[in-house]
Formats: C-alpha cells, sequence, structure tokens
C-alpha cells in the first residue's frame, strides 16, 4: 500500500486570503476509535477513471490549444483545469501552485507580505471573515462582515477569488486598492493599502485587574500553545505571584489555524481527571478511515479550574471555533458575544510534487458532545453585541462608571485601581463593550464561586454555561 507524503491536516490554511467553506452540517456519529494522527494514502482513491470521460477532456484541451485566440502553454492549461475541479467542490478546497504553497509553509510561522485579510465567499461576492490583528486592513477600518467589491478598480466576483487574492498579495511596501461595502450603512469605501511584512502575535496578554487575566489568541500557529503557557505564568508573576482569580480568554476576529495548536490550546484549561466519561477535545469524521480523528484531553489545567469567560463574534472561526466548543460543551468556560462564523471542515494539504499541493475538504469536526458547527456557528451563553462605548472625558464620572458592580466583592474601586502601574489593563478596555461584560461576568463568576462550599464550587461554572441568554 502506497503512503501518501503528508503535509498537515488544518482547519483552515494561513494564507492571508483563506476560503472558509460553509457546507451543510452532517449527522456523522461520533467513532468508536480514531488514528492518533490523520494519515491519507493514494490506494484507497485510485479508481478506474471513465474512458469517455477522460476522453472529452483531452478533447477540450486539444481543442484549446488549437483554436484559442492566444497561445497557452501546457502548464497552465493543467494547471487551470486542476484549479478548477477543487474550487467547484467548495470555497476550501484548492490547488496550490508553487508561489501558494510557500506563502502556505511560511504563514505557519506567522510572518508574511500582504495587507492582512481572511476572506470567505458569499452569495456569490467575496467577504471577509476577518482582518489580521496590526495589519493594514485592520488600521484602514476593515471589518468583518464587509464585502469586497473591488481591487486595483477591477470587480471582482466570489468565482474570480483566486485571481483576486492574487492581485491583493504583493511585496512589502507596494501598495493595492481596494473598495469595500459596509453592509449595516450601505456604503462603499476606496481604500488604498500599503503592504507590509505582517508579523502576527499569536498570543497577547494583559492583567485586567488584580487577579484577572486577559488572553488574546489572533491566530493558531505551531507555537501559539506554548506561548499561552509562558503568557499564562508571566501574568501569574504580574499578580504578585498569585494564582488568577479568573481569565477572559478573546477569540474574537480569530480566524483559525492549524488543528493541532486548537487542540493543545484546549487542553491547556482541561483536566481529564474532571472530565467523567467523555474527555473529548473535538473529532473528525470523513469518507476514509484515515479522516477519522479524535482528541482527548491530558491531565492538568494552568487555571486549577479558575472561571474563564471566552469573548466570541461572527469572526471567530475554525480552530478558534474548535476551542470555544470544546471549553462550552465541557462545562469549562462561560461564551460571551454574538454567533461565530461556522467553519467546521478540515482541510488536507497534500503534495503533488515538490512545488505543487492540493488543499482538499477531507473532513467534518465535531465538539465534544456531538454538535457539527459546518454552515451553523456557535452561539454564546450569554449574547452581547459589539459595541464601542466613548470614554468619558470626567475621571469622576468614568469611575462612576466603572462601579456598577459594585455589589461584587473584588470589583474595580476607581480607575486608579485599574490603571496601576503594576497591573496595567489594555488601553482599550474602557471602549470595548464586550470586554467589560466579559470582566463583569468574570467576577460574578468568581464571588459565586467563593460562597459555595469546596464540593459545588467547580459545578458553578456547569450551572450557568446550561442556561443560553
Amino acid at each position: 500500500m502506497r503512503q501518501l507524503p503528508y503535509l498537515a491536516a488544518m482547519i483552515c490554511c494561513f494564507c492571508a486570503f483563506t476560503v472558509f467553506a460553509k457546507a451543510e452540517p452532517s449527522a456523522n456519529p461520533l467513532p468508536t476509535s480514531a488514528p492518533a494522527t490523520q494519515t491519507s494514502n493514494r490506494d484507497a482513491a485510485q479508481t478506474i477513471l471513465p474512458q469517455g470521460d477522460v476522453s472529452r477532456f483531452t478533447q477540450a484541451l486539444a481543442d484549446i490549444k488549437q483554436y484559442y485566440v492566444k497561445d497557452v502553454g501546457d502548464d497552465a492549461l493543467f494547471d487551470n483545469a486542476i484549479r478548477g475541479m477543487l474550487t467547484n467542490l467548495d470555497p476550501h478546497s484548492d490547488y496550490l501552485d508553487p508561489s501558494d504553497l510557500a506563502a502556505l509553509q511560511t504563514q505557519t510561522t506567522g510572518e508574511f507580505a500582504g495587507i492582512g485579510l481572511e476572506l470567505s465567499t458569499d452569495n456569490g461576492y467575496i467577504i471577509v471573515v476577518s482582518p489580521i490583528d496590526g495589519s493594514p486592513a485592520a488600521k484602514a477600518g476593515i471589518v468583518s462582515g464587509d464585502y469586497i467589491v473591488k481591487v486595483n478598480n477591477k470587480p471582482v466576483m466570489a468565482d474570480d477569488l483566486h485571481n483576486a487574492v492574487n492581485t491583493m498579495r504583493g511585496p512589502a511596501n507596494s501598495t493595492v486598492k481596494v473598495m469595500t461595502y459596509h453592509k449595516q450603512n450601505n456604503t462603499l469605501r476606496e481604500i488604498t493599502l500599503t503592504r507590509q511584512m505582517i508579523k502576527v502575535q499569536s498570543v497577547k496578554s494583559e492583567l485586567l485587574a488584580p487577579g484577572y487575566g486577559y488572553i488574546r489568541i489572533a491566530e493558531f500557529q505551531d507555537p501559539t500553545a506554548k506561548d499561552l503557557q509562558l503568557d499564562l505564568a508571566a501574568l501569574v508573576k504580574k499578580n504578585q505571584d498569585k494564582p488568577l482569580k479568573g481569565l477572559v480568554l478573546d477569540l474574537r476576529n480569530d480566524p483559525g489555524g492549524l488543528l493541532e495548536s486548537a487542540i493543545s490550546v484546549a487542553d491547556v484549561f482541561l483536566d481529564s481527571t474532571k472530565l467523567g466519561n467523555n474527555p473529548l477535545i473535538v473529532y473528525t469524521v470523513g469518507r476514509v478511515p484515515d479522516a477519522h480523528f479524535e482528541a482527548r484531553a491530558t491531565p492538568g489545567d494552568m487555571l486549577k479550574g479558575a472561571p474563564i469567560v471566552v469573548l466570541i463574534n461572527e469572526g471567530t472561526a475554525s480552530a478558534a471555533e474548535i476551542v470555544a466548543g470544546a471549553l462550552q460543551d465541557q462545562h469549562r468556560a462561560i461564551l460571551l458575544g454574538t454567533k461565530t462564523f461556522g467553519k467546521g471542515s478540515v482541510q488536507t494539504v497534500i503534495p503533488l510534487d515538490s512545488t505543487h499541493a492540493i488543499k482538499i475538504t477531507t473532513a467534518l469536526y465535531y465538539t465534544p458532545s456531538g454538535r457539527s458547527i459546518q454552515a451553523e456557528g456557535i452561539r454564546p451563553d450569554v449574547s452581547v453585541p459589539m459595541m464601542q462605548v466613548k470614554a468619558l472625558k470626567d475621571a469622576n464620572m468614568l469611575n462612576m462608571a466603572m462601579i456598577r458592580e459594585a455589589d461584587l466583592t473584588n470589583h474595580l474601586a476607581n480607575a486608579k485601581a485599574i490603571n496601576s502601574k503594576t497591573n496595567q489593563a489594555p488601553a482599550d478596555l474602557l471602549g470595548d463593550y464586550q470586554l467589560q461584560e466579559a470582566l463583569n461576568l468574570l467576577k460574578g463568576l468568581v464571588v459565586a464561586q467563593q460562597h459555595q462550599p469546596p464540593a459545588l464550587q467547580a459545578a458553578i461554572p456547569t450551572t450557568t454555561a446550561d442556561t443560553h441568554l
């Protein structure tokens, strides 16, 4: 049996312009067993090709070479034929030429040149899933849900996504003109963006208040889980070496990334010894046995059971949804925000030769309780829309606004408590309504946990998580 050279199984591909699938959800059952790693073999896919179809295909190639108005090389014809086969399967599957493959392999490390957009298709149009933190697109105000309607003054549609992506790509310090359509206020905007080297800092952390940590995961890359553990340890150190009382995990506008990274991140917070008979993080189901895979939590929880509130929105996709779904199903965290994107399929990159590959959808993934979020998304436990809260000019008024949770113990008494030198909060905390609500909820969970007998403390997050608001 011939084994395929295997590159990676991914939830989303780390191109600056990733395409996300929106297929119908499946009702496949939980597999009884799964291999430790995903592999593939071409023997299973080698079937007898229908002679008539092959003859029709070769005749079309011959006719194009003979009659088309311009001379087209064999390489271009075959590349277009392979790309056409894949892109018509679903928005995920694609043909990776040498430049695509090189970009993919480079971007899993978190550094690449571009404008920093994750794209999908929607009803024939190109839609922004999320801008990458700190990218030219994010700085220009492009947001999740915007449509890309023109690139360098040329209209673009979903069926021309590959060419549009190639046009938007380019060397650092070069420019590209993009026209966006913002659906909510029905406005068009033309923006000239300067491409730059984007160094995605996968994990960022802050201390929101004494005892309350904040972790932001922008994308799931190779080192994300390790960086997460380092940042959690750093937060404890900032907290005067005292354990954290609670954590806000921000997965908003996180387009996803590597499957292995998502599993490792979820496992940081899940202790298999406390999950009963279902220690699953995620499992996948596909047509071939090799696509059946399951990942389980291991013993240990870096937060030792401290409450977690996870921020999600419509830009939370793919690998980020795996983490959110696992923490929700295992009653380890409360999800706050808006419904997620809903990408629940797995792609595998399979080399064709040393410089070409195909990225093909091989499986659907499921949360520990057996949910497929494909084209459905994950609903938050507490629904809070995104609103920008303007900072108040009067410092006293600002203090009053922050004390609305005065009934809770250890609340923020005044602005100085937030902005002390040893416990510096993110600069945009006061302007981020969802983050404020997450911190308020987190403090409530801590208070509730503190006022319960030890045997019941672990059950507090579970009770709250089961109530969908």
